[in-house]
């Protein structure tokens, strides 16, 4: 999604697990990219295993952005994608929640 390698981030997560670091998540849940159950229970399973993360925000997407992409000439990408229901939002919360993490 960012149009980075993923790796990095897991081991700078991992080595703060390693650490003792306490770690707030933010998780944006999009529908059609992120809000797949086997990609937020993987999410959820890998932040649970670390062991440090005290809090998971599940952040719903919104186009709200949009006007700052276009002032940088920056196509956005996301333009009619929805934002997730009120019900989805619970659903990836509830998924955090079974892994032992507070999600809010």
């Amino acid at each position: 999604m960012t149009g980075r390698p993923l790796e990095p981030t897991l081991e700078f997560a991992r080595r703060l697990a390693g650490l003792g670091k306490a770690v707030h998540l933010r998780f944006v849940l999009v529908p059609g990219l992120t809000d797949a159950r086997e990609n937020v229970e993987g999410v959820a399973a890998f932040a649970g295993a670390l062991g440090n993360v005290s809090r998971v925000d599940v952040l719903p997407f919104h186009t709200l952005g949009e006007g700052k992409w276009d002032a940088l000439g920056m196509p956005f990408t996301l333009h009619d994608t929805p934002s997730p229901t009120v019900e989805q939002v619970a659903e990836a919360r509830a998924v955090f929640a079974a892994q032992g993490l507070t999600a809010v």
